[in-house]
């Protein structure tokens, strides 16, 4: 299977009303934003999909809502982080009957697996499927390291096709590189290592924040991918501290904030996760509040 994906493949959120319930209806006008700006992909119910707390049913519902707004302009994939195997690899063969174009498999969720377990984890859900497979690696959030050794033993799975790379350590890419070469697409999953990452060779950018700023999101992808250096430095300078909203535990929280008040959502989470408030709210809207005020394409615009 030859899949290259490459570009801009937003992690979306899963929008819900006050009472916790699905609103697949503004979930839908989201995509209709991201798909106006410009992206390559939508990666639904990711971790910032809040994918492990909606039920299965749940889960279904959002993806055929997301594979109908999408209606065959972007590919759209959808997070499986289900707590076992099998689950997983039922999960990714109902993908396939609903039309979904792909996944992203994280490890098996709770569990913290070796890298025998791991190893037999991707490799069952990859021959339960024929849909081209991104592999999560993110060992600070799921414990489980999958290490260059290891997409190397998995190379001979032609559906797996992509790595997002968010161990946090920029090194790997080129450790991936020089082990594997061009064998699996590598995109960034840690927002405020995008430009390192291009500049190493990541083709792709599995987004958080540009979910509240997509026009400022898709132009640093463009500028860092055209070699544009300077002028992708100084719009990665303005974004860094909306960017470092991605990694703290509370990156959901802090991303549907951004998105209610850039307009374009509500900031309605899941239980346990609850709505943030108090001083983490105001320091939190403080950094969402004057990016909004200085971004740099809206300047241009008023011009």
């Amino acid at each position: 299977m030859k899949k290259t994906w490459t570009g801009v493949f937003p992690a979306m959120t899963t929008q819900m009303r006050q009472d916790q319930s699905l609103d697949l209806d503004a979930t839908s006008r989201h995509i209709e934003v991201m798909i106006d700006s410009g992206v390559s992909g939508l990666i639904m119910l990711g971790s910032l999909g809040e994918n492990i707390t909606l039920t299965r049913d749940e889960r279904l519902a959002v993806m055929r809502a997301a594979v109908e707004a999408a209606d065959g302009r972007v590919p759209v994939l959808s997070g499986v982080a289900e707590c076992s195997t099998a689950a997983a690899c039922e999960y990714a063969r109902n993908l396939e009957r609903l039309g979904a174009d792909g996944s992203m498999l994280l490890p098996a969720m709770v569990y913290r697996a070796d890298a025998r377990e791991t190893l037999a984890h991707y490799r069952s859900v990859a021959r339960a499927t024929d849909l081209p497979i991104i592999c999560y690696n993110n060992p600070l959030a799921y414990t489980v390291d999958i290490t260059p050794a290891m997409f190397e033993q998995l190379a001979n799975l032609d559906n797996l096709v992509a790595i997002k790379e968010s161990s946090g350590d920029v090194r790997r890419i080129t450790d991936l590189i020089n082990r594997l070469g061009d064998r699996y697409t590598l995109f960034c999953g840690v927002d405020d290592l995008v430009l390192e990452s291009v500049m190493l060779g990541a083709r792709g950018w599995i987004a958080g924040m540009g979910l509240a700023f997509p026009a400022e999101n898709q132009r640093l992808w463009e500028l860092a991918v055209a070699g544009e250096w300077r002028r992708a430095r100084e719009l990665y300078r303005w974004f860094t501290p909306l960017l470092h909203l991605d990694i703290p535990v509370k990156f959901v929280q802090y991303i549907k904030l951004a998105v209610q008040e850039a307009g374009l959502g509500r900031e309605w989470v899941r239980a346990p996760r609850l709505p943030i408030t108090g001083a983490e709210r105001k320091r939190i809207l403080d950094i969402i509040h004057h990016g909004l005020a200085t971004r740099p394409l809206a300047r241009k615009r008023r011009r």
